[in-house]
């Protein structure tokens, strides 16, 4: 009985391994990221969802920490770029362009951290429609809104 212990330990750690998350190249996540709508959640609780374009652009909401207005947000094209075998993003008033870690997480989610600062991250799962963008706008708000383009840092107060 104890001989099998062993075996059945060996076994889940097989499982177990090829149930990993894979760590993506630049490219993988280009393709993959690329013009699919995805939802995200933070570790702090911000969530939205969004597109990213292969011109390095994206579009998307925004509801800091989970709470308060849903804002929107557009980011201009090369905003995010591939630099060697990791995504970047250049934004003007940063003293430093971050890099990202990207991990595929399953068939069609990921998840993305700073480099160097994996207690960082965001979860994104890629489906939905543009309809589902919208709808997390909040029932509460009437107009609709613009959205702001953030060149740098300093720019991004979104507006409503």
């Amino acid at each position: 009985m104890l001989a099998k212990r062993p075996i059945l330990a060996a076994i889940f750690l097989l499982a177990a391994a090829g149930a990993q998350a894979q760590t993506m190249t630049a490219e993988q996540a280009k393709e993959f990221v690329s013009g699919g709508l995805f939802s995200y959640r933070c570790f702090d609780g911000t969530n939205g969802a969004g597109r990213i374009f292969t011109d390095g652009s994206a579009l998307g909401s925004l509801r800091a920490t989970g709470r308060g207005q849903t804002r929107y947000m557009q980011l201009p094209p090369n905003t995010l770029y591939v630099s060697g075998s990791q995504v970047c993003a250049h934004l003007k008033g940063l003293p430093f362009e971050p890099c990202f870690n990207l991990v595929k997480t399953g068939a069609n989610s990921f998840r993305g951290s700073l480099s160097h600062m994996s207690f960082m991250y965001c979860d994104f799962n890629k489906g939905g429609s543009v309809m589902q963008l919208a709808r997390r706008r909040g029932a509460s708000e009437k107009t609709e809104p613009k959205p702001a383009e953030a060149s740098s840092v300093g720019d991004m107060q979104l507006r409503r």
